[in-house]
């Protein structure tokens, strides 16, 4: 679940909720194999069943492919996963432990659980003794300590290990299941004295997981480094081609005029700027997100769910365009930069005015409307529009007691 709350498929709040529902399946599915049974679960060891064996490479691999398919199509940030620190001896140590509690007990702690829920006396013994291991651990765990820690290899993974690509590592994990697959399934069918089908490697019903997995597995070798674009991101050569063009250019004009007519701004106006630089001056009813804080997932809201059309400003455009681009490049539709920044917004407005008679009327217009905005920006009639400062309405009613003698309630 952790890489789908930073990208926003989850809500944090809701975490625990899902959590809930995914135990619940989970142990559901525990159930249905029959894993509340401590004898399936033993049978590993003494090779009359190997369903624990299968289940746990049918999940490693189906989680391997999933986690490199959802990456690829950019689903899942492969950065975000959690990799549990590596510590060698603790490693050999717990797992000896726990596969002598497996053999002896019929149960691990997830499965154990599972079956005391439905009743099982001996699940519920298990259950207890894992919780007085956990006390007696907890109490000394400062003797552990150096036991616990030691050889720390920090978030390591097999294929850097092996010196493999992660492709590879997950196409030989896919092989090798598929192999434990068919192998424990005769070992199953030789010592129950089941006979299988003659002449065929594997049972029939194996042949359309089989062909699927290593399909996956194939695909995986054969799909480019990355894709061009992740799901929600725009095409490089789309957005390539709408710089070149400067269609994302909003003019100085068409800013100053829904400045000076509240009503009529439909933008929402972003400053990228530090905020020093916010604080000191800004646009009237603008919002301050600094560049390099763009990214964060408390701005998310502002910048993806603002139901407006967004204008990223700066001192000049480069700083603006960069913003832009990260944006459009995140899935952000409506979105400009104003051309030329502050600086060129405000050039516009207090340049020279020359004489206008060999202006045509158009022109004229540009000039008159710039030499208005001017005055409003001057004057500060501009914030005042922006930021009206309303008084309440009071409506004074004068009530009339009643007559005497009629009553009331």
């Amino acid at each position: 679940m952790g890489p789908l709350i930073p990208l926003g498929f989850i809500n944090p709040d809701l975490s625990l909720f899902f959590a809930f529902v995914i135990g619940l399946g989970f142990g559901y599915v525990l159930e249905q194999g029959g894993f509340s049974n401590s004898r399936k679960l033993a049978g590993v060891f003494y090779g009359y069943d190997f369903v624990v064996l299968r289940v746990f490479f049918t999940a490693a691999i189906t989680a391997a492919l999933g986690l490199q398919l959802f990456a690829y199509m950019g689903w899942v940030e492969l950065d975000l996963l959690y990799v549990n620190p590596t510590f060698l001896w603790s490693a050999i140590v717990g797992g000896a432990i726990m596969g002598v509690g497996f053999i002896t007990g019929g149960f691990c702690p997830g499965t154990s659980m599972v079956a005391a829920i439905i009743g099982k006396i001996d699940a519920m013994f298990f259950i207890i003794g894992m919780m007085l291991g956990i006390f007696f651990f907890g109490s000394l765990y400062d003797t552990f300590k150096p036991l616990y820690t030691s050889f720390d290899f920090g978030s390591i993974y097999v294929y850097d290990t092996l010196g493999i690509s992660r492709e590879w590592f997950v196409f030989f994990l896919v092989v090798i299941a598929l192999a434990a697959f068919i192998i424990t399934r005769k070992i199953e069918d030789n010592i129950n004295g089941v006979k299988g089908t003659p002449g065929l490697l594997f049972h029939k019903s194996y042949t359309g997981p089989v062909a699927l997995m290593l399909g996956l597995a194939v695909l995986l070798l054969l799909l480019p480094s990355s894709p061009k674009a992740k799901w929600y991101e725009e095409d490089a050569q789309q957005l390539l081609a709408e710089a070149a063009s400067e269609s994302h250019y909003a003019p100085s004009d068409e800013i100053a005029y829904k400045l000076l007519h509240p009503k009529e701004n439909d933008l929402l106006l972003i400053d990228v700027r530090p905020e020093t630089s916010f604080a000191a001056f800004s646009f009237p009813g603008s919002i301050n997100i600094p560049l390099n804080k763009l990214l964060e997932p408390q701005y998310d809201k502002a910048l993806f769910e603002a139901g407006k059309p967004i204008v990223f400003y700066s001192y000049a455009s480069t700083d603006a365009d960069q913003a832009w681009l990260l944006m459009r490049r995140a899935g952000l539709k409506d979105a400009r930069v104003l051309k030329d920044g502050l600086n060129g917004f405000f050039e516009v407005l207090f340049a020279e005015k020359h004489e206008t008679n060999s202006l045509d009327e158009m022109q004229q217009f540009d000039v008159r409307f710039r030499e208005r905005a001017m005055e409003a920006f001057k004057t500060g009639e501009a914030a005042e529009k922006m930021n009206p400062k309303g008084s309440p309405v009071k409506t004074i009613v004068e009530i009339q007691p009643p007559a005497a003698g009629k009553g009331g309630c």
